[in-house]
């Protein structure tokens, strides 16, 4: 799964699931350019970074260009960058937390997919990774837009494959599970305020639809990752792949008189302790 001699971008790559990829594919011999919103981390980055809001055409634009002129060439996308988003009933979500998730999670794909496709068409060879979610394969109850967004990317990655195959462009969609880490923290802890229980109580009733019982990590993602982009997977294209410990058979929590629960007694903790119950 050498990368020797590869140039890659990276969304969202200051942090998380972006970062885990980042030094990845370094370790592994590319030549990495991430982009970020968050400007402290873009300053200490150890990689070719800027700064850039992905749902920004014109910042999208001015940063590929950058990245282009400091890389040599575009070899690899991953489309990490993406927002939770709010956690609500549809009736009481604003149209603008709907424009404002789908317009980073999707749009911000579609931009920064149509600034490398150029070059990549040029050289006849690319790989693009969009990062799409389980939420992209099952229905999440409160994540509409997210959800939603998350289905979008498993589209415009099936369509990107059949367009690009025939330039020896690779397009592929990684559905991360529940990842530790403070944004499914947030989520639990959102989740769990709507339910009326604490997190604590909540988590279990998430875990009990994974069938291995467990999150995965950043860097499990980015393994996958690694593998994608890799000569190892030159003939793997227009696929959903998903690291989730098999997320696959969402089923709600059990609810009774409107409160949520478990059937299943369980220990857990939240992602800043134990993974698994």
């Amino acid at each position: 799964m050498e990368l020797t001699g590869k140039t890659a971008v990276i969304t969202a790559g200051c942090g998380g699931i972006g970062l885990a990829i980042a030094k990845r594919f370094t370790d592994a011999g590319a030549k990495v350019a991430v982009c970020d919103i968050d400007a402290a981390a873009v300053a200490v980055s150890p990689y070719v970074a800027g700064i850039c809001d992905v749902s920004d055409e014109a910042q999208v634009a001015s940063f590929f260009a950058d990245a282009t002129e400091a890389l040599g060439g575009i070899d690899i996308l991953v489309n990490n960058a993406g927002i939770a988003g709010p956690t609500k009933p549809v009736e009481e979500m604003s149209a603008e937390e709907w424009r404002r998730t789908l317009d980073v999670n999707l749009t911000g794909q579609f931009l920064c997919a149509r600034a490398v496709i150029p070059g990549m068409k040029a050289r006849k060879s690319g790989v693009i990774l969009n990062l799409s979610s389980t939420a992209g394969r099952l229905g999440m109850p409160l994540r509409a837009p997210y959800s939603a967004s998350k289905y979008g990317v498993r589209g415009l990655t099936d369509v990107l494959a059949v367009e690009l195959g025939a330039f020896g462009i690779r397009v592929n969609a990684l559905l991360p599970g529940m990842v530790a880490g403070p944004r499914i923290d947030a989520v639990v802890e959102g989740q769990a305020a709507a339910q009326g229980i604490t997190p604590e109580a909540y988590l279990p009733m998430m875990l009990h639809n994974i069938s291995m019982h467990t999150m995965v990590t950043a860097d499990d993602v980015a393994a996958m990752a690694q593998f994608l982009a890799s000569d190892a997977a030159r003939y793997v294209s227009g696929q959903s792949i998903g690291v989730c410990g098999n997320f696959e058979s969402y089923r709600g929590p059990y609810t009774t008189g409107g409160r949520s629960r478990c059937l299943i007694r369980s220990r857990c903790s939240l992602s800043r302790g134990a993974l698994r119950w």
